[in-house]
């Protein structure tokens, strides 16, 4: 037998595969090699489905950080968003109204909320309370309206992101100026605060209460033929509109509360709230809804203190300023304040001067209760443009001014009735409400007066009344619209203010004058245009009607100067002559199914003719100076504390610290 072989030595063998230029890196590019194949392989709609889930999944994931972050930035305090919104700029001239608990300290710090409410805080209450004199279940529906206005501060919240078309560009809404607190919270402490203006009156007298009776009739007629709609045709038991807007039912707000009308008020309130929306496509005549309906709006906002009014004002002074996009920077005189789209008549390029300078107390005032103060700036824009214009003749401005070139238009025409009136009324008006620190406009004012005087002034025969005629390239004409018996009082306010004394000798004339236009008539009413005669004639009074000019509108202009005349003098027949008026006006316009009508001729008793119209002045301003003329409490809505706009609104003075 053989010996087995000797085993055979062990060899380890190592397979090593070498790839020209690439290194080892723990097979991670093969993985990276590997999947990238697999994508390859896959088809290019396989491939898009995949990208788009991806791209998806990303931006939920954004998103949701984004949420998560607000909610954690909501609980720890103020947003550092809306702190780098809040842009830095000069202070209002008046503080925004603080809250009526806010203490001292905190002023005019951000006042803090509290954490379980999650709704934006409206604009807190001015320095202005309501009447406290209520009953138990008075005070429980105001609680229940309490609760309804801050349901709608959360509505508006939700609302503000809205995108509106501004003159045909879509855009955004200020997030700077999304609500009035917004901005009063973010205002320091100026140098000036507005004084109470309102204090509960005491019992109303006897004239006082024909006065309330009176209203409510009117109110009665609104109410049942025309509610919600601009303005009652009592004879025929329906309704006109101009705006679409509740004319009548926003202008009456305040005289509401100054007769102190609760149950009316409250009702309006409550329509206010729920159907007054301005998101319409309709054209507004700046001038007739500033004063009508902004300032309307905010004076009742000062008198109750509620903050839906001023809600509801901010939101339609930012829809009139369209009206500003001129090249001049004279507002048009219409703007459609569901679009944004602004524009001048069909028939002329012109604004009439009185309409672009009476709309600047209330656009300053909504200014300085919301921090906003492109109101104010392009209101004064146009003051300080007229102040520097050519073409017056001693303070008196002409009719109309170009919208275009911004230069007065129809030179030579100088009256101050339509078109021209409440110029010289904002004058006065805009220095007394900015504390008499304007003088500029004192200026203006006193030489326009004298401008009267001297150019305009004529007495008649035989009776020798004082009146303002007009003038018309050198040639004068003894004609004098009703509207022009606004200057009786103005001249009185002026006095009381501070002005010459020899200004309420003109006025107490005018104010004759004014008075006789009523006494004169049939009726006992005044036409809307006078003309006087000049001539001693034996069978001729001193006023004298034409046929086209015997109407009546239930305007207030006698009445207004009325209540001046006798906030100064305490004179009484003030108050007897406002008394024969308002008894004309039940005897000749009242219609017995409710509302007052105006009448086509004031100079026939037997047929006075109703034109089937009652306009919302009627209630903003007749019955509400009666009612003021009426009190003997000089305190009611004082000549020291508010100016009324030349709708009859009151707004505050703004009076130094």
């Amino acid at each position: 037998m053989y010996p087995p072989p000797p085993p055979a030595p062990h060899r380890d063998f190592i397979s090593v595969t070498l790839s020209l230029g690439e290194s080892y890196d723990n097979s991670k590019s093969r993985r990276r090699r590997s999947c990238w194949r697999k994508w390859k392989q896959l088809s290019r709609l396989q491939r898009n489905v995949i990208l788009v889930l991806l791209g998806f999944l990303i931006i939920c994931g954004f998103l949701s950080y984004l949420q998560a972050a607000d909610q954690w930035k909501g609980l720890s305090g103020t947003p550092a968003e809306e702190q780098k919104m809040k842009p830095e700029v000069v202070p209002p001239v008046l503080p925004a109204p603080q809250k009526e608990g806010a203490k001292p300290e905190e002023f005019p710090a951000i006042v803090p909320q509290k954490q379980q409410r999650h709704f934006r805080r409206g604009p807190p209450h001015l320095q202005i309370r309501p009447p406290n004199t209520v009953s138990k279940e008075e005070t429980q529906d105001d609680a229940k309206e309490k609760e309804t206005a801050l349901g709608d501060a959360q509505q508006e919240e939700n609302t503000q992101r809205t995108i509106i078309s501004w003159r045909g560009a879509v855009i955004e809404p200020e997030q700077a100026t999304e609500l009035p607190s917004k901005r009063a919270e973010a205002s320091t402490k100026p140098p000036f605060l507005a004084p109470r203006m309102w204090k509960n009156p005491g019992p109303p007298n006897e004239r006082q209460k024909g006065v309330i009776e009176a209203f409510l009739h009117a109110w009665k007629g609104y109410r049942k033929f025309a509610w919600g709609h601009d303005e009652l045709k009592p004879v025929s038991k329906t309704f006109s509109e101009w705006f679409g807007l509740g004319l009548t039912l926003i202008d009456a707000l305040d005289t509401m509360w100054i007769l102190g009308l609760k149950k009316e008020f409250k009702e309006a309130r409550n329509w206010v709230s729920e159907k007054l929306d301005f998101k319409k496509n309709v054209d507004v005549n700046l001038f007739e809804s500033t004063i009508r309906i902004l300032g309307g709006l905010l004076s009742t906002y000062h008198l109750s203190g509620d903050s839906l009014f001023l809600r509801k004002a901010e939101d339609f002074g930012k829809r009139l300023m369209p009206a500003f996009t001129t090249p001049s920077k004279i507002p048009y005189s219409d703007v459609n304040i569901g679009t944004g789209f602004a524009h001048s008549p069909q028939w002329t390029s012109d604004s009439t001067v009185a309409e672009v300078t009476s709309i600047q107390l209330e656009f300053r005032e909504l200014s300085r209760l919301t921090g906003n103060k492109k109101f104010q700036e392009a209101v004064e824009k146009v003051t300080m443009h007229i102040h520097s214009l050519s073409g017056k003749k001693d303070g008196l401005v002409p009719m109309f001014i170009n919208t275009n070139s911004g230069l007065f238009t129809h030179p030579g025409v100088f009256t101050l009735g339509a078109r021209a009136d409440s110029y010289y009324e904002y004058l006065l008006k805009q220095w007394i409400q900015g504390g008499k620190k304007e003088t500029q406009l004192l200026e203006d004012y006193v030489k326009a007066i004298e401008g009267i005087k001297t150019h305009l002034l004529r007495h008649s025969q035989p009776g020798m009344l004082t009146f303002v005629g007009e003038l018309a390239h050198g040639r004068f004409s003894a004609k004098m619209d009703h509207l022009v018996c606004f200057l009786p009082g103005t001249l009185a306010l002026g006095v009381h203010h501070g002005l010459p004394a020899d200004h309420m000798n003109l006025a107490q004339s005018l104010m004759e004058t004014c008075y006789q236009m009523n006494r004169q008539m049939e009726t006992g009413l005044s036409p809307e245009i006078a003309h006087f005669n000049m001539y001693p004639r034996a069978d001729h009074k001193d006023v004298e009607v034409k046929p086209a000019d015997r109407h009546n509108l239930l305007r207030p202009e006698t009445v207004e100067s009325l209540f001046y005349l006798y906030r100064v003098t305490r004179d009484r027949k003030y108050q007897d002559w406002g008394w024969e008026i308002l008894q004309s006006f039940n005897k000749y316009t009242r219609v017995p199914s409710g509302g007052y009508s105006s009448i086509n001729n004031v100079q026939n008793s037997q047929k006075p003719d109703p034109r089937d119209k009652m306009e919302s002045f009627f209630l903003g301003e007749t019955l509400k100076y009666l009612y003021l003329l009426f009190s003997d409490d000089m305190e009611l809505l004082s000549l020291d504390t508010c100016v009324f706009n030349t709708e009859a609104h009151p707004l505050p003075i703004w009076a130094p610290a």
